[in-house]
């Protein structure tokens, strides 16, 4: 079994019990999250699509990211992670959609956004989008990236559990 493969699964029976499909809007991961997802035999009954938008050109032109939001706050800020989400859900057939945006480091961290931060942003058919954030302290790129696919992956089950 996978790293991720029971958590992954978990979320597909959510989804599925539902009668929904996600879509994923990864930056910092790279696609790892829609990877945990699609590994599973069965999911294409689910998962509708991944954005990978590691550029904040890829952000605006796939997600819809505005321009403004990326020069104000940044690529990495609850506001780029909240975008992000919603993109993904608009343009998508998808009724949750799951956005990490962070600094997995070694380098690119600063003392505002330190190297192990993380945004993620959560969009859900029918209600306000959110956002919160994570510092993998301590942890190489892999073990934050690693992390970061765990914790959006909770963030889903958990959102479609309280919904």
């Amino acid at each position: 079994m996978s790293e991720y493969e029971e958590r992954a699964r978990a979320v597909l029976s959510a989804c599925k019990a539902r009668g929904i499909m996600l879509a994923t809007a990864e930056s910092c991961t790279g696609g790892m999250i829609a990877a945990a997802l699609t590994d599973i035999a069965g999911s294409s009954t689910v998962v509708d699509r991944g954005y990978v938008t590691y550029s904040n050109e890829a952000k605006m032109d796939m997600l819809g990211v505005l321009p403004e939001t990326l020069a104000t706050h940044g690529a990495v800020s609850e506001e780029t992670a909240l975008e992000m989400a919603s993109g993904a859900l608009d343009r998508s057939r998808a009724g949750v959609a799951v956005a990490v945006t962070g600094i997995a480091g070694p380098d690119g961290g600063s003392e505002e956004k330190p190297v192990g931060l993380v945004w993620f942003g959560l969009a859900l058919e029918g209600r306000p989008p959110t956002a919160q954030s994570h510092i993998f302290s301590g942890q190489d790129r892999a073990a934050v990236r690693s992390s970061t696919v765990e914790m959006a992956l909770n963030l889903v089950l958990s959102s479609l559990k309280n919904a």
